[in-house]
């Protein structure tokens, strides 16, 4: 079956395709930023349209000549993503008519009736309606939280159950939730390309177990082997007040939190198992919560994730790569250039700089990196606390700290996109270049391009300590290579 994927760079899309591929179906990928599949295993076998959901001439050149699209997106990382949803939800219904599409899957959340919904849950079901009243067949797939190495959701229930083993929390983490491993969610995700054409509808998928959100986190804790979590709900913290503490406390920044945690206020458990009369259940079962987790925490053990939450860029980040005009662009931009030789070899050095981030660090000033990590937290950005998918290798589009790796050219440039909260665009490249005999050269170069009178104040108030931080950085990455040639 001829299978278009909106959203393949995000969390299930990424997850979503390569199950798709070994099922025999074709792919095609529409993409904002195709340069971050560049990375993938799968790239080299769909076909790729760039373009924005919001495009209607990028979404009419993906949807002509296929059957289903998987419509994947979700706006979460802007202020507007009610607005930006509804009009993209409306434009793809529009232009999957026009296609003759065969069917519409879309992946939403469940919505109690008879409960207000949380700004997330409604933003969400709204693009589900909309979709569903188009005349194209759709099958609006609905979940609660998803549990799966590298998904927000399990991030966040990791860091705090792990880092807090007392927790004063909202009451409402006494609410019902039905929580569905990411296993199963591909499970439903793929069979439903071939749910016959007059099947149209929303219907919920969970897992077997219905939970507090109190549960998850006892439960989370046993089966990661940690003491019993004390667990203190009090009525006075409110949705926005606790998703400040998720901020500080767990690698998911505040913009995300803020939904997350104001989904948490309904009750999200399945209505009825309708979805069971057009597909059956996965082979196994569908997959406890416990079994979950532990699956979860397996694959992080194993450095396999293949995709994680933050594979999707920060709000508030700047989306476009570094210019590439020598002059770039006419504009100011400020450099700091570092440069060390070293004896090592080009391939040895390769592999420090790919290594940068996350528990390996960044060889320069361990406090002033932390420190301005936790200002930028409390700023509402992401932090260093995002850290790395693998402590070895790194992949084109993917989260590093509060970087972005924007591009790489093994074993000669990585070049990294700054999405912390600063008053410009900033980059930091790290490149080899072969010396004189056997040794390697180590070039490093800052960029800063300003925004406004608060961007040179900002550069020139800190250009005093780059000797310590960008100095210290090249000095250190260099001993380290030497140190283990």
């Amino acid at each position: 079956m001829r299978c278009v994927v909106a959203g393949a760079t995000g969390y299930i899309g990424g997850r979503l395709v390569p199950e798709l591929l070994r099922q025999g179906h074709s792919v095609r990928i529409l993409a904002r930023s195709p340069e971050k599949l560049r990375e993938v295993s799968w790239r080299d076998e769909v076909e790729v349209v760039t373009g924005d959901i919001t495009s209607a001439e990028a979404v009419d050149a993906a949807l002509t000549d296929q059957e289903v699209l998987y419509y994947l997106v979700h706006s979460l990382n802007r202020a507007d993503y009610e607005e930006v949803d509804r009009a993209a939800a409306r434009l793809v219904a529009d232009s999957a008519a026009r296609a003759g599409l065969r069917r519409i899957v879309y992946l939403g959340g469940i919505t109690p009736a008879g409960q207000e919904l949380s700004r997330h849950l409604r933003s969400r079901a709204e693009v589900g309606d909309i979709l569903l009243a188009g005349p194209t067949p759709t099958l609006v797939l609905r979940a609660a939280v998803i549990i799966g190495s590298g998904s927000a959701s399990f991030e966040m229930l990791r860091y705090l159950t792990e880092r807090l083993p007392v927790m004063v929390t909202p009451r409402w983490v006494r609410n019902r939730i039905q929580p569905i491993a990411v296993r199963d969610v591909l499970h439903y995700l793929v069979a439903a390309a071939k749910v016959p054409e007059s099947v149209s509808g929303a219907f919920d998928i969970g897992g077997p177990d219905v939970l507090t959100y109190v549960d998850m986190m006892r439960g989370y804790a046993e089966v990661a082997e940690l003491p019993r979590r004390v667990i203190v709900p009090v009525p006075v913290l409110t949705p926005w007040l606790s998703a400040q503490w998720v901020n500080l406390v767990t690698p998911v920044p505040r913009s995300i939190a803020v939904p997350l945690m104001e989904s948490l206020i309904n009750d999200v458990v399945c209505a009825d198992d309708a979805i069971s009369e057009h597909i059956a259940p996965p082979p196994e079962g569908r997959t406890g919560y416990r079994r979950a987790v532990a699956l979860a925490l397996a694959r992080i053990k194993d450095l396999d994730v293949p995709t994680r939450w933050s594979d999707a860029d920060a709000p508030g980040a700047p989306s476009d790569p570094i210019p590439t005009d020598p002059d770039w662009s006419g504009g100011t931009f400020y450099t700091d250039v570092r440069e060390c030789a070293t004896d090592v070899s080009p391939e040895r050095l390769w592999t420090v700089i790919e290594a940068i981030g996350g528990e390996n660090g960044w060889y320069s000033f361990p406090l002033a990196w932390s420190l301005r990590g936790w200002i930028d937290r409390i700023a509402g950005g992401v932090g260093l606390r995002r850290g790395r998918r693998d402590p070895h290798r790194l992949r084109t589009g993917e989260a590093l700290d509060w970087w972005r790796v924007e591009y790489i050219d093994r074993p000669r440039l990585l070049r990294l996109r700054a999405e912390m909260r600063v008053p410009g665009r900033a980059w930091l490249e790290l490149s080899v270049v072969p010396g004189d005999g056997s040794g390697a050269v180590y070039q490093q170069r800052a960029l800063f391009e300003p925004h406004g009178f608060a961007g040179h104040l900002y550069w020139k108030s800190i250009a005093p300590f780059h000797a310590v931080i960008f100095g210290g950085m090249a000095r250190n990455i260099t001993a380290a290579a030497q140190r283990t040639k």
